[in-house]
């Protein structure tokens, strides 16, 4: 099965779940107020956006590319949940 980004790139799904499930299990959730890995670990992990210095004068270009790209992914990923929580309230 293919997903069609914004963008209208064209994906073959399976390859986006590493990214689906990592925004989910790092999205706090509104039933525990912590996200699944501090639940079940007790810890959340350090995500690569969390090692990016801000107070760089200048990000190389491959790095700020990735992490757009990264931003771009989790942004699509929490809005595929949402609209699948939202479908499922309605079954």
């Amino acid at each position: 099965m293919e997903y069609k980004d914004h963008e209208g790139y064209t994906h073959d799904w399976v390859t986006l779940l590493p990214a689906v499930q990592l925004d989910y299990s790092t999205s706090q959730q509104s039933t525990t107020g912590k996200t699944p890995i501090m639940v079940e670990k007790g810890w959340n992990p350090l995500l690569p956006v969390d090692h990016l210095k801000k107070n760089l004068l200048t990000i190389h270009p491959t790095a700020k590319d990735f992490h757009e790209m990264w931003k771009r992914a989790c942004d699509t990923a929490s809005k595929c949940i949402a609209e699948a929580k939202e479908y499922n309230k309605q079954r």
